[in-house]
């Protein structure tokens, strides 16, 4: 499994505390078979994150890990606020593209409900070559929310629920309706640290999606559809 939805880089934003709350959460992820974790810092006006920096946090969590014979893979990435977007340079777009490839952004939407200032985004960084991936919906649920996510996965996107939050549904819960029409694509973990919150697991909630998707449609969120987004590559949905 890959969690392109992680916290992981220490004393950064309000993720790992520190270097040992970094290699806490990446045993976590290797426990629940995770084998590649991407690093999302928030890229928003409310954090001071160098974005230029992030490729040798990466490293240096990755050394540590080395270091410690801790089995994961941790990749470059962010999450980038709506309203931040049109602000980055391209140089800064692309190292915070999930994998550092230039083909997918961890998009997360301004908060209330979805709209369509985000579809605006959206567009925007397709026409610079960029590949959108709408975080944690399930905190801007609204007005005609089927809707939206409709014309957002219309218009290319690719959908990132919580993984913690899908393994909690219930069988009449929405998340798991959507899911069933296509409107859930990947999986995240969206830890923050390893002292509390959500855990880095993404196990439970695949599973429990797969009381509403065909075991081919799982392992397709689980591993195929990642690595292609980590690669930069286009993501063909399956039928």
């Amino acid at each position: 499994m890959i969690d392109l939805h992680c916290h992981i880089l220490p004393e950064l934003d309000d993720g790992a505390l520190d270097l040992d709350d970094s290699l806490a959460m990446a045993r976590q992820a290797a426990e629940d078979g995770i084998a590649v974790v991407c690093a999302t810092p928030h890229i928003r006006a409310d954090h001071s994150v160098r974005i230029e920096e992030l490729a040798a946090r990466v490293a240096a969590v990755q050394e540590a890990l080395a270091h410690r014979g801790t089995d994961v893979q941790i990749v470059p990435g962010g999450e980038l606020a709506q309203t931040e977007a049109d602000r980055l340079s391209d140089t800064q777009l692309r190292l915070v593209t999930l994998g550092g490839e230039g083909g997918w952004v961890l998009l997360e939407p301004a908060p209330g409900p979805l709209d369509d200032r985000l579809l605006g985004v959206v567009e925007r960084l397709q026409q610079r070559g960029v590949g959108s991936i709408i975080a944690h919906p399930e905190r801007h649920a609204g007005r005609e929310f089927e809707r939206r996510l409709a014309s957002l996965a219309g218009a290319g996107c690719l959908i990132q629920w919580t993984a913690q939050f899908v393994a909690a549904a219930s069988a009449e819960d929405l998340v798991l309706r959507l899911a069933a029409k296509g409107f859930l694509h990947v999986l995240g973990s969206d830890a923050h640290s390893s002292h509390g919150g959500r855990p880095v697991r993404l196990s439970a909630g695949f599973a429990r999606l797969a009381s509403v998707c065909p075991p081919a449609r799982v392992a397709w969120m689980a591993d195929e559809a990642p690595r292609a987004i980590l690669r930069g590559e286009r993501v063909t949905l399956p039928r």
